[in-house]
C-alpha cells in the first residue's frame, strides 16, 4: 500500500532541441578555431579574456594564502580517506595472467589505466572544490599518467576559486585549465594548441556540460550522463525526523531541481519530518534554493512495509540512499540500485560528500540501474589476451571454421582452415 503525504511536481523537460544545437555549435567552433574559440567563449560566458588557458604554478601556490589553514587541513584529511579507499579498490582489481579454459587454450586479462583524463570541477558562485579531490585522487591511484583538471573562473575575480586550486593541488593534479562549460568538454575531447586531448572526461556540471559530454562520447570516454542531485531516505518509527529533515534539506539546497524523498512506514514520522523541514528552513541561509526545491520536488511517501520501501528504492535507483531503520542489515541484501548507500542515522549523506572516503560523483536519473559512481575503475580498462597451442588449434579449429561458415564469413573460416592445412602438411 502506497500513499503520498507530499507529492512532487514533474521535473520540467529542457528545451532539448535548442540545447543540443547550442552545444553542437560550440563543439564545432572549437574543432574549427581551437584556442581562439575557447578564449572567445571564456570572455563571453565568464568575462575571462586571459589568452593563457593553463593556470601557472605560482597562481596555484598563491591560492594557499587565500584559504584558511583549517580548511587546508580538512582537505588533507578528506584526501587521505579518499586515497585509502581508492587504493583498496585498485588492489581488488587484479590481472589474470592465464587460465586454461580447455587443453591448450590460455586466456587472461590485464587491468591498464588510461593514459590521460580530464577532471571537470564545477565553478560559479559556489565552487564544488570537494569534487577535485573526488575525481583527481582515484585517477592518480589508478595510475593515469596525465591527470588534468578544468574549472571555470569566478566572474568577480577572473580566477578559479582558490579553494578549488588548493584541492586540485592536494589531490596531485598534473595541470589545471581555466575552462568551463561545454567548451571545456569539447577542448579536452578534441584537443587544441593549448589544451591536450584526453581519453576520458569525468565530473559533474550543468546542462551544457552534460550535453557536451553526451555529444563528445565516442571521441572521448565519459563517466556517465548525470542530472540533478537526489537523496532518498527509508525510515521507520525509530528514526529521528530532525535528522531526516536536515538530510533532505542538504540535498535540496544543491539547486532548484534537486530532489529529496522520504519513504516511511510511520505516518507520524512523515508529518513530523515535514514540520521539521519547514522549521529548519526558517534559519537556513540557502533557503531561497532549498525551499523552492523542496516545495516543488520534495516527496514523502507512506508505505505498508519496509519491503515495499525497498521495491520503490530499487525502481527509483536513487543517487544517494539512506537507511534510517532499526535493522538496516535486513534490507541491504535486497537493495540493488543506488549510487551510494548510507547505513544508519549517523551515516549522513554529507559525510560521503566530503570526507568519509567514498566518491560523491554518482549516477542520477535512474542510471544507478546500470552503473556505479566514479571510482578507480573509471580510469581503468580490462583488456584480454589469449594463447593457443597447436593441439588446441587442431581440436577447436574445425568448430571455429564451422561457426564462421554458418555466419557467412568465409575469410574468418579461411584464417582457421589455412592454419589447419599448414599443420596437416607439417605432420
Amino acid at each position: 500500500m502506497i500513499s503520498y503525504i507530499k507529492r512532487a511536481s514533474e521535473r520540467p523537460q529542457d528545451d532539448l532541441e535548442r540545447l543540443t544545437q547550442t552545444v553542437h555549435d560550440i563543439i564545432a567552433n572549437i574543432r574549427k578555431d581551437g584556442d581562439d574559440a575557447l578564449i572567445a567563449y571564456n570572455t563571453k560566458f565568464d568575462n575571462n579574456p586571459n589568452p593563457v588557458l593553463k593556470v601557472p604554478a605560482e597562481a596555484i601556490q598563491s591560492a594557499y594564502e587565500l584559504v584558511s589553514p583549517e580548511l587546508v587541513a580538512d582537505m588533507r584529511r578528506a584526501a587521505a580517506n579518499i586515497e585509502t579507499f581508492a587504493r583498496a579498490q585498485r588492489d581488488s582489481l587484479k590481472d589474470i595472467d592465464s587460465i586454461e579454459v580447455a587443453p591448450g587454450i590460455l586466456l587472461g586479462h590485464r587491468v591498464i589505466p588510461v593514459n590521460a583524463c580530464c577532471c571537470y570541477v564545477p565553478g560559479g558562485n559556489y565552487p564544488l572544490f570537494s569534487s577535485a579531490l573526488m575525481l583527481v585522487i582515484p585517477a592518480k591511484v589508478a595510475g593515469v599518467k596525465h591527470v588534468f583538471a578544468s574549472s571555470p573562473v569566478q566572474k568577480h575575480t577572473g580566477k578559479i576559486a582558490p579553494e578549488t586550486l588548493v584541492a586540485m593541488d592536494i589531490a596531485g593534479v598534473d595541470g589545471i585549465y581555466q575552462l568551463g562549460g561545454a567548451q571545456a568538454i569539447a577542448a579536452f575531447a578534441y584537443g587544441t594548441a593549448q589544451v591536450p586531448a584526453v581519453d576520458i572526461i569525468v565530473g559533474p556540471g550543468n546542462q551544457f556540460v552534460t550535453e557536451a559530454k553526451r555529444q563528445c562520447y565516442g571521441q572521448v570516454g565519459i563517466d556517465f550522463i548525470a542530472g540533478p542531485s537526489e537523496v532518498m531516505v527509508i525510515a521507520d518509527a525509530t528514526a529521528d525526523p530532525e535528522l531526516i529533515a536536515a538530510d533532505l534539506l542538504g540535498q535540496s539546497e544543491h539547486d532548484l531541481l534537486a530532489k529529496g524523498i522520504l519513504i516511511t512506514t510511520d505516518e507520524n514520522l512523515a508529518h513530523q519530518t515535514i514540520k521539521a523541514v519547514e522549521t529548519q528552513l526558517e534559519t537556513l541561509d540557502t533557503k531561497a534554493i532549498a525551499a523552492a526545491s523542496w516545495a516543488e520536488y520534495g516527496e514523502v511517501i507512506l508505505v505498508g512495509s519496509l519491503d515495499e520501501a525497498v521495491e520503490i528504492a530499487n525502481e527509483w535507483a536513487p543517487e544517494h540512499l539512506e537507511l534510517s531503520v532499526n535493522n538496516p542489515d535486513r534490507l541491504i541484501p535486497q537493495l540493488v540500485n543506488y549510487g551510494s548507500l548510507f547505513i544508519g542515522e549517523y551515516s549522513a549523506e554529507v559525510f560521503g560528500d566530503y570526507i568519509s572516503g567514498t566518491n560523491h560523483t554518482l549516477p542520477t536519473l535512474k542510471a544507478a540501474r546500470y552503473t556505479g559512481g566514479v571510482s578507480v575503475g573509471s580510469f581503468l580498462k580490462t583488456v584480454t589476451h589469449q594463447k593457443l597451442s597447436i593441439d588446441a588449434v587442431k581440436s577447436f579449429g574445425p568448430s571455429a571454421a564451422n561457426m564462421a561458415h554458418a555466419e557467412g564469413l568465409s575469410a574468418h573460416a579461411g584464417a582457421v582452415e589455412k592454419r589447419l592445412a599448414k599443420l596437416s602438411s607439417n605432420s
